[in-house]
């Protein structure tokens, strides 16, 4: 029964595409956005280390586990849970909920990426350095939506040409293109600003004196936006996954490839802040402005400095657009799988839907910005708490119990061949059934109470 539905489902063509397109689901916003931020604010380089510790580890765990669930059920995340124990079935529904809360305002994100790709090349690159450029852009209603709309239609045209003629063939292209624009930027920005080294230092260097509790858990946070676990991304793919490829060795170089771009995302960024600002714990700690409003600033002050933004901005676009195909990938994998319609009829029914789930997300800076949540959040930044604070911690640890003490651990080491008595059979073991749903709880916990004031990260 396995083995027709592992038959009748698209699949990778073999191990390249298949890493290529997990890592490019892993590489997006998540690691040239968000990790740079927080290696800033939380100490450079033992931010750095830390983060690398829980990805060969946590990272290795919790990937290891939804990929041999996607390819052993030959399902997407509802199915899969299902296929295994009906009882967790409802863990699949959780799982599904995740992309399709963060895809529409992902989305909108990504349209904000395109308008600065479209500012750099239509030279407004010193209007972009200016304080008020990116909050003026979010005021206003109908250009963010329209760069939204043409993101989302982007994301759908790939998608729609299936998984190896859309998804495995633009992301073996993409990726290394990503990689080669990274490689420019940081070379030419350590042979032209002064004092760039300084920052270098600072960002490799671990300084224990920066180590907290709230370094770990901040870590953790992104390592699952990161790498798209607990959001059925990794499930779906494992589906599409061939027998004859080692789930082992494969998650090994998604893990190199993912955090080799972030670590580069966080060496083309944070020694240029430090640089500019003489270290300042204020610029360090800008938070998700920084790529918005800081480094179009710095890039004004760089010979070239046009160039060198449109091209970065270009790096910034083809990250997000990889993880945004797999985002919708997923949900269309979902619907195909529970409506039985064809890919083409699921990709228009989840592009309508995005689309409509987006405007809020673009709105709640502008006519909808008297709406807040607890307060505080717009809707961008609700439904961005919603899921990766509150969902995928969930998600991830009732996976952590699901695996570790009902189908048990040998269920996925069988499924990805290892042995459990190996050194990462071993690890496997110990991480999913204890180490990993501790860590797991004090993130979702520390979330909350961060939300409510409580504490502060």
């Amino acid at each position: 029964m396995e083995n027709n539905t592992q038959q009748k489902r698209s699949s990778f063509t073999g191990k390249i595409g298949f890493v290529l397109a997990a890592a490019g689901s892993a590489v997006g916003l998540g690691n040239i956005w968000r990790f740079p931020y927080l290696a800033a604010k939380y100490g450079g380089g033992i931010f750095l280390l830390v983060y690398v510790l829980l990805a060969v580890t946590f990272g290795f765990v919790l990937m290891l586990a939804e990929i041999a669930i996607g390819r052993k059920t030959g399902k997407s995340a509802i199915g899969a849970f299902a296929a295994l124990d009906k009882r967790f079935s409802f863990v699949g529904w959780l799982a599904a909920a995740v992309p399709i809360i963060i895809l529409p305002y992902y989305s909108v994100i990504g349209g904000w990426v395109m308008k600065y790709i479209f500012g750099y090349a239509t030279g407004e690159g010193s209007e972009m350095a200016k304080d008020t450029y990116f909050t003026g852009y979010l005021g206003e209603v109908g250009e963010p939506l329209i760069w939204f709309g043409i993101f989302v239609l982007l994301t759908a045209v790939v998608v729609f040409f299936g998984v190896e003629k859309g998804i495995e063939k633009v992301s073996k292209v993409m990726m290394p293109v990503l990689i080669i624009f990274m490689l420019f930027i940081i070379v030419y920005s350590l042979c032209t600003m002064d004092g760039i080294w300084e920052g270098v230092l600072y960002y490799i260097t671990p300084d224990f004196s920066n180590f907290s509790i709230m370094t770990v858990v901040t870590a953790m946070g992104q390592l699952f936006y990161s790498m798209s676990l607990a959001m059925g991304i990794m499930i779906t793919f494992g589906s599409y996954m061939k027998k004859d490829i080692s789930i082992e060795k494969s998650i090994h170089q998604i893990e190199i490839f993912d955090s080799g771009v972030a670590f580069l995302s966080g060496l083309l960024i944070v020694p240029a802040v430090f640089a500019t600002s003489g270290g300042s714990a204020e610029a360090l700690g800008k938070g998700p402005s920084l790529m918005f409003v800081t480094l179009p600033k710095i890039f004004e002050t760089m010979p070239g400095g046009s160039i060198v933004g449109a091209v970065f901005f270009a790096m910034v676009f083809l990250a997000a657009i990889t993880s945004s195909i797999s985002l919708m990938e997923t949900i269309i994998s979902i619907v195909m799988d529970k409506t039985k319609l064809s890919r083409r009829v699921s990709c228009l029914i989840v592009f309508g839907i995005i689309l409509l789930f987006g405007i809020p997300s673009s709105l709640g800076f502008n006519v909808w910005s008297e709406v807040l949540f607890f307060g505080k959040l717009s809707f961008l930044d609700f439904f961005d708490f919603i899921s990766n604070s509150i969902m995928m911690p969930i998600v991830a640890i009732i996976t952590c119990i699901f695996v570790g003490f009902f189908i048990k651990p040998k269920a996925i080491l069988d499924e990805a061949a290892l042995k459990p008595k190996s050194f990462w059979g071993r690890m496997f073991d110990i991480v999913i059934r204890f180490v990993a749903p501790i860590f797991l709880v004090a993130i979702l916990v520390t979330s909350v109470l961060e939300v409510f004031g409580v504490i502060v990260i």
